[in-house]
């Protein structure tokens, strides 16, 4: 209950800064859809390369099958394998997918952070930030890129041992690189990605100290809402089930999806503005309104010993 009480109150702080900046609520959205474009502009020229066949035909799509792909193997244990020219294109996808995630969460802090700071949010003057900081998102993106696919081959190569070790490693890096977006908003004279982690890492351990396991948000809140949406859609079935009223059951399935939607929408915002919270604590010792320090200073869950 205890735990489920500092959710809630942290949830409320961070609506309560949400309502104040109502556009705080649109920025998900245009980088959702802003992501979609992008991703489709470069994702296009692979299905539309040129084979010489119509787009619609499935002579086009057996030419680019036979572009991207290699077969080894004969009958039932043949397997299909990416070309060179395929690993050079999902390399660059990923790649872009990395720098376009940054770029707009860079855009995204920075207005997280004024609207703490008790500023007006502005979308534009937030993605003209994030261009004015191009060169830190892209040596990060490809830093950042580097170590998760160093963390995938570790997994991948070395089996059970490989993922304990993945795992303690990513738990590492997602702690270590917590702040790196914050600090990539605040510390604009450097854009030195290590850099950036450096004073990520030390940002955390300066304030909540060195035996970090794991980060204490709002999840509780989420969890119990969960719980009680699946009770809710459970009992609505077996009423409209009972009453053989299909049109029933669907309107209740529709509204359990559509205010599930809107809720997860909403606890990922107000998660992203705890975070921003947190940095202006940790890094500049500013308790925004309408946190408390108690809250703060109990982020993080710590090792036994600490």
């Amino acid at each position: 209950m205890n735990k489920f009480e500092r959710s809630w109150h942290l949830f409320k702080s961070s609506l309560m800064v949400i309502i104040r900046n109502k556009e705080l609520l649109i920025f998900p959205i245009v980088i959702s859809l802003a992501t979609v474009v992008i991703f489709l502009f470069f994702f296009a020229p692979a299905v539309l390369w040129p084979t010489g066949f119509s787009y619609f035909s499935a002579d086009h799509w057996r030419a680019l099958s036979d572009m991207y792909f290699r077969a080894s193997g004969h009958g039932h244990h043949q397997q299909f394998m990416l070309s060179p020219i395929a690993w050079v294109y999902v390399a660059f996808l990923y790649f872009v997918s990395m720098f376009t995630a940054t770029f707009f969460n860079v855009a995204f802090y920075n207005e997280i952070l004024a609207a703490l700071s008790g500023d007006q949010v502005s979308l534009s003057r937030g993605l003209k930030f994030a261009c004015s900081r191009w060169k830190a998102i892209l040596l990060w993106a490809l830093f950042a890129g580097l170590i998760g696919l160093i963390i995938k081959v570790i997994e991948q190569r070395f089996e059970i041992v490989g993922r304990i070790i993945a795992k303690f490693v990513g738990l590492a890096w997602s702690i270590a690189s917590v702040f790196v977006i914050p600090v990539m908003v605040r510390e604009t004279e450097t854009s030195n990605p290590l850099t950036m982690l450096k004073k990520s890492a030390g940002t955390l351990t300066k304030t909540w100290g060195e035996g970090l396991i794991g980060y204490i948000g709002i999840g509780a809140v989420n969890s119990i809402v969960a719980i009680c949406s699946m009770v809710l859609i459970a009992g609505g079935c077996f009423v409209a089930t009972q009453l053989h009223n299909f049109w029933l059951l669907g309107g209740v399935i529709a509204c359990w999806i559509i205010s599930m939607f809107i809720w997860s929408y909403l606890m990922n915002v107000a998660s992203l503005v705890y975070k921003g919270a947190l940095y202006l604590y940790a890094a500049e010792g500013i308790v925004s309104e309408p946190y408390d320090q108690a809250s703060l200073d109990s982020a993080w869950k710590f090792k036994k010993g600490f």
